[in-house]
This record gives structure tokens, C-alpha cells and sequence, in this order.
């Protein structure tokens, strides 16, 4: 597959087809590939929220500012944060790492106590904000993949993250939603798909030392 067309393919969709609906297959694939983002020091602070419910998703229409992807997509993707990071969460990220690679506790300890004085040095809203950048590198890399898999979709910052927490529930799971993807495909009238890609040049672009 050439990379560089499926980008180049890829938009923010306006309007989705609402009769097609993205496989089990694609979805896994997307799954898979939020859990394989990308994340500082590997902590994963972020989690994926996937809504295919119609009727929650209409309720989610009026804290979107209106915009009808979340409701006509095939699925709705919320990128979430936690409300903050423990030294459990660090604790929790180190013992995964010994059960995986059977690696002692003796090389691990003194990333483990590196991590916990990291984070203890942090304000709550430093963390959040830390949380936040991984949460943008997770759209990206979702972006990308759902573009070399054929499959559209319309990243999003416009809604009201903390009705959306409400909604949804996030609030009692500790968690702050920060992004949104809806993904599935474009309608056959959506009459930005058809427009040119607007992009700087390369040489505006690109530095090369």
C-alpha cells in the first residue's frame, strides 16, 4: 500500500455514510493499534472509549456543539485521561514489566523509584497536562492507521468534555475525556472529500541541517 496516497486520501469527514458500519475486524484493528500507541516512559495513562450505540450517541450530539459525526459515524471514538497518576500506577506499569520479560526487581527498582519521585514532583494539572500529550499522540497514531486501512474518520476537540463525562460515566471511572474520533466512511455527498489537500510546501516545512 502506498502510504503517502492513503494520506493524502485522508480528510476530516464531514459526513459519514450512517448505512455502512466498520467490521469486527476493523475494529480490532483499531483497537489494537490505540494500545500500541506510543506513550511516555510506556505508563499508558490513556484509555479508548468505543460507542456504538445510537441512542447514547444522539445524547452526545448537543454536548458535540451540534456536529452530527458522532451520531452518523459507524462508531465513536472518545480518548480519555486519568483524573491523575498514582505511584499504584507506576507500581502496576513495573510489575507488568516483570511478569512480561521476567526481568528482576533488582534492574527494575531504581526506574520504578525514578518514575514515583517523577510524578510526585508533579502538580495534579501537570499530570493532566502530561496525560493530555499522550492522549494527542494516541489521535495521531489512530489517524494514520485508519487511513491505510480505508477507513474515514474526523478528529475532534469541539465538545464539552466534562458533559461528556457526565454521560458517559467517565467521572466515576476517574477518567476525563480529551478527544474525540469518530470513524467509519464517508458519504458518497460529502463534498469535501472531492477537495484539494492544502498543505505548505515541503521546503516550508521541512528543515534539514
Amino acid at each position: 500500500m502506498d502510504t503517502i496516497k492513503q494520506l493524502q486520501w485522508r480528510y476530516a469527514t464531514k459526513k459519514f455514510d450512517n448505512t455502512r458500519k466498520l467490521s469486527n475486524e476493523k475494529l480490532s484493528i483499531l483497537k489494537e493499534a490505540f494500545n500500541l500507541t506510543a506513550t511516555s516512559f510506556g505508563l499508558q495513562t490513556v484509555k479508548l472509549v468505543v460507542i456504538e450505540n445510537n441512542t447514547l450517541r444522539e445524547s452526545l450530539v448537543e454536548h458535540s456543539f451540534h456536529q452530527r459525526q458522532v451520531l452518523e459515524a459507524s462508531h465513536l471514538l472518545v480518548i480519555c485521561i486519568q483524573d491523575n497518576i498514582s505511584e499504584g500506577d507506576v507500581n502496576a506499569y513495573y510489575d507488568n514489566i516483570k511478569n512480561i520479560r521476567n526481568t528482576s526487581e533488582d534492574i527494575l527498582e531504581p526506574y520504578r523509584l525514578d518514575l514515583v519521585n517523577t510524578m510526585e514532583n508533579k502538580s495534579v494539572e501537570e499530570r493532566l497536562q502530561w496525560s493530555k500529550n499522550q492522549a494527542y499522540i494516541a489521535l495521531g497514531n489512530l489517524m494514520t492507521v485508519c487511513a491505510m486501512e480505508g477507513i474515514d474518520s474526523c478528529p475532534m476537540e469541539g465538545f464539552l468534555p466534562k458533559a461528556y463525562d457526565k454521560t458517559l460515566g467517565l467521572d466515576k471511572l476517574k477518567l476525563k475525556s480529551v478527544l474525540l474520533l469518530p470513524v467509519g466512511y464517508r458519504a458518497n455527498d460529502d463534498m469535501f472529500s472531492e477537495f484539494e489537500k492544502v498543505r505548505k510546501s515541503l521546503d516550508d516545512t521541512i528543515i534539514e541541517l
